[in-house]
């Protein structure tokens, strides 16, 4: 399903984005970042100069068109000023995730054959300098400071401030920009692959104009003090999205200050109206909130009739319809003592958020739509540059990812598997013809590797991934993400890992929330020692929630046993990837110990 994307309002190429916006937007506030105890703006006539700066800066350094460029940094103005700058040069970026190992960044500069690598302090910078030996493509390691005073957010105050550009290198940097076509590579994006190293997906200026043309015409923004919270990585593809479509509709890109703890706290400061975000957020908030409200007597009683009744007003809301009178004064105690604190917790200003990677959970969906918060899930992967499907404003369906966008095609394959096409697919990957053609098939459509269905009105449900099917020993294929999605809705778990391949019934690793275990044990006055997850009580909760879990899904793949572990799974121990998706055989060989134990002892019978 899909149709042809009009193309919207937008500069031909990437290349193009800081004139571009320039000449539409003006002195409207195109960054807002943390500086000097506040909160500075940068405008988008200065957010022209200082590309046009960090540009004939990299021209200067010898960067050619064509020539990949690594940025390996945090998210932070300077990453979208090098961003726009590399591009206007006619270089390839190739974002480097800031957590990423020594091997995996040795493999990303590598493979991509990256020249010259921009960094945002000396750490990072000696990073790289202990790996020289292992990459003789690198010829220099710059820090983002010295691309002409980039750092510590002073950039537009330099640039104010600094002596005219050389003319001959700005005519060659606008010379370069003009002359990028859309079937130019823009970036190569490595995929935190879940098994092996990361592959590069070659992106063009097409692919990143065709998921504009197709989503850009839905953004709820652009209006006189619209602002985008931006705390997501900036090396992934959702983020860089972001980036590129705020700055087309005129709206503030908003950097968070650099703490993820500080998060919530700065949503009550800048007070966004649009809010990207990976579920973890909005799931922590609702369980913040449910906590609050289960230490009074009665309060999860409360809770729970404030949401039903608050979604039942979003429903009418959605339909244009009014709450009946008799549901009035309960609904505005309810919106006064719950709903609007929630508001005001996320800035008072938010119309709509955006959540995608991972499913979010239904409960959470319930509680966010009642308090008149919407979020909106979509679906995509890096090499379809970055948007397959999507709910918006004005057409959506909860609980699914949305429908796909314009431009885009999607099937569904005999074995279930989600095939797309258009002209947002990536045309393969870097220096791996077998990888490409294994990906790509001849007719154009990509083999996601996602399982899903489609609905009679078009919408997108995702069920699964392909390669995590679990065959038992007995012979039966098992999907885990229905039953680690089940035990992932409580509150007191992190991470819950089914492992079952080649056994004769699946068991699951999980994790817990420290936080929501600290205040479950307050709550019912327990003292758990040292070892929070090895107490009875603690075990018996787990098994509660994998006991509620095991009731939605069918008798073969129900968790007969279960080990907990004493830590999150990690990005650093490679147990996930840099966007936090689980490395399966990593988890089963790390634990394969524990997993064998509880084989071996054949575990509680499922009720």
């Amino acid at each position: 399903m899909g149709t042809m994307a009009p193309q919207t309002d937008r500069p031909g190429t990437l290349a193009l984005t800081a004139q571009w916006a320039a000449e539409r937007h003006g002195d409207s506030p195109a960054l807002r970042f943390r500086a000097g105890g506040g909160w500075r703006d940068v405008t988008y006539t200065e957010l022209r100069d200082t590309v046009r700066r960090a540009g004939c800066g990299l021209v200067a350094l010898g960067v050619e068109p064509g020539d990949r460029l690594a940025i390996l940094s945090e998210t932070r103005p300077e990453w979208t000023y090098a961003h726009l700058a590399a591009l206007a040069a006619g270089a390839v970026v190739v974002p480097v995730y800031p957590t990423a190992g020594d091997e995996e960044v040795t493999w990303v500069l590598k493979d991509s054959g990256a020249s010259i690598i921009l960094c945002e302090d000396d750490r990072q910078a000696a990073k790289v300098e202990r790996l020289r030996d292992r990459l003789p493509e690198l010829r220099r390691v710059v820090l983002l400071a010295a691309l002409d005073g980039l750092a510590d957010g002073a950039a537009a105050e330099k640039a104010s401030e600094a002596a005219p550009l050389d003319d001959e290198l700005l005519a060659e940097l606008l010379a370069r920009a003009e002359a990028r076509k859309p079937e130019d590579v823009a970036s190569i994006v490595y995929t935190s692959g879940t098994t092996g190293m990361p592959k590069g997906c070659r992106l063009t200026h097409g692919n990143f104009g065709a998921v504009q043309d197709a989503t850009v015409p839905h953004v709820d923004g652009g209006l006189p003090g619209d602002t985008t919270y931006l705390y997501l990585p900036l090396a992934h593809m959702l983020a860089q999205l972001i980036q590129f479509t705020t700055l087309l509709v005129g709206g503030t890109l908003c950097f968070f200050g650099g703490r993820i703890e500080n998060i919530v706290a700065e949503l009550t400061e800048v007070r966004p109206t649009h809010l990207p975000s990976v579920p973890r957020l909005f799931e922590k908030v609702h369980a913040q909130v449910l906590a609050l409200a289960e230490s009074q007597e009665g309060g999860r009683e409360r809770f729970e009739a404030a949401v039903a009744l608050g979604v039942r007003a979003a429903e009418l809301r959605e339909r244009d319809e009014e709450l009946p009178p008799e549901l009035r004064e309960a609904y505005d105690v309810a919106d006064a003592a719950l709903f609007g604190l929630v508001r005001a917790a996320f800035g008072g200003r938010l119309r709509w958020a955006t959540t995608g990677g991972a499913p979010i959970a239904p409960q959470t969906m319930a509680f966010l739509r009642a308090c008149g918060l919407g979020v909106l899930e979509g679906y995509g992967m890096t090499e379809s540059g970055g948007v397959i499907a999507v709910n918006h404003a004005s057409d959506f369906r909860h609980g699914t990812v949305g429908r796909p966008i314009d431009g885009c095609e999607v099937r569904i394959a005999d074995d279930g598997e989600v095939l797309a096409r258009g002209a947002n697919v990536f045309p393969g990957y870097h220096h791996n013809p077998d990888a490409t053609s294994a990906t790509l098939d001849s007719d154009g459509w990509l083999h996601t590797g996602d399982l899903g269905a489609l609905d009679a009105d078009g919408y997108l449900t995702i069920t699964g991934r392909k390669k995590d099917i679990v065959i038992t020993s007995a012979g039966k294929n098992l999907t885990p993400t229905r039953i680690e999605f089940a035990i992932q809705q409580s509150r007191y778990v992190s991470r819950a890992v089914m492992i079952g391949d080649r056994r004769p019934y699946p068991v699951a690793v999980i994790t817990l929330d420290p936080d929501e275990i600290i205040g479950w044990a307050s709550r019912t006055k327990q003292v758990l020692g040292a070892r929070p997850t090895r107490h009875p009580a603690v075990h018996a909760l787990v098994q509660e929630v994998v006991d509620a879990a095991n009731e939605q899904v069918a008798r073969p793949a129900r968790i007969r046993a279960f080990v907990i572990l004493d830590e999150d799974l990690s990005v650093e121990a490679g147990e996930l990837t840099p966007t936090l998706k689980l490395r399966r055989s990593v988890v089963e060989e790390r634990y394969r110990d524990r997993i064998d134990a509880l084989y071996a002892a054949a575990g509680p019978s499922v009720r």
